[in-house]
């Protein structure tokens, strides 16, 4: 079984792209991208898929507006919430480190 001078061509998995391909070198020599596909097919398509994107980044938008609002309150809560556990639980003596253990 003995490898060919002649180059191989191998078509890409991911793009469908076509390589040629010089089994000596083990080198790409030539290269032809894959047709490119239509992504929408007509003009009103791609107007409304805009108007889709458009809709959905003012709707992302809102929500972040709303988050950032209630930033505030949501931190008052969580500190709270850390102060009063810390209270249910004093530290006792020291903490152990691994140094202590042996």
């Amino acid at each position: 079984m003995g490898l060919s001078d002649q180059p191989f061509e191998v078509m890409c998995p991911d793009c469908g792209a076509m390589i040629k391909i010089d089994p000596i070198t083990r080198t790409v020599i030539a290269h032809t991208p894959a047709p490119r596909k239509k992504t929408f097919e007509d003009l009103s398509a791609a107007a409304r898929a805009l108007k889709e994107q458009d809709a959905r980044r003012e709707s992302i938008f809102a929500q972040s507006v709303q988050a950032e609002k209630n930033k505030e309150d949501v931190m008052a809560k969580k500190f709270a919430e850390a102060v009063k556990k810390a209270k249910e639980s004093p530290l006792s003596g020291k903490p152990l480190r691994d140094f202590d253990l042996d």
